[in-house]
């Protein structure tokens, strides 16, 4: 089975695959940005599914069904709020996406469509956030797993330039 890693400029919430991962907020009752618009997408019953879950703490992942969204299911993560990134940031950042991916492979599931988590109202730099998010990406590729396709949905050109950059430093001769 071939396997992809994907960046494309959209949103996230018309993405049809198994799972959309939602860039979340500890009390995942919604928020703004992805999170917002997410929640709107899926309808009310996603709020009722999250407050049934009772939180989420950083660098961790919660799953639900997608309701109202072309996706199956929705991870929620919450991501590192940035503090000038000696507070732990870039783990907590790499657990997001480790975490989400566990998740997905616990369910079978085969595709996942990934935001820039934290890169928004969090702060986190993007030029230092999307090394690490597609470090983790290629990663878990690798692995034996269920998850085949990738997508980062950047909702941005600028996003997506950024991505783009990191990705070719990242496959430069060299690299890993």
């Amino acid at each position: 089975m071939e396997r992809s890693l994907t960046l494309v400029q959209g949103n996230i919430v018309e993405q049809q695959v198994d799972a959309i991962v939602n860039a979340a907020n500890p009390s995942l009752l919604g928020g703004g940005g992805v999170d917002g618009a997410i929640h709107r997408a899926a309808g009310p019953e996603l709020l009722a599914a999250c407050r049934a879950l009772g939180g989420c703490p950083p660098g961790e992942t919660r799953i639900t069904p997608g309701f109202r969204l072309p996706a199956r299911y929705v991870l929620h993560t919450v991501g590192p709020v940035w503090r000038g990134g000696t507070e732990g940031e870039p783990e907590v950042l790499a657990r997001c996406y480790r975490s989400a991916l566990a998740l997905a492979r616990e369910h079978g599931l085969a595709s996942v469509a990934f935001p820039s988590i934290s890169t928004g109202a969090y702060g986190y730099p993007i030029e230092l956030a999307a090394p690490i998010a597609l470090a983790e990406l290629r990663a878990h590729l690798r692995e034996e797993t269920s998850v085949t396709q990738i997508t980062v949905v950047l909702f941005s050109a600028e996003d997506l330039a950024a991505y783009r950059q990191a990705l070719a430093r990242l496959e430069a001769p060299g690299k890993a």
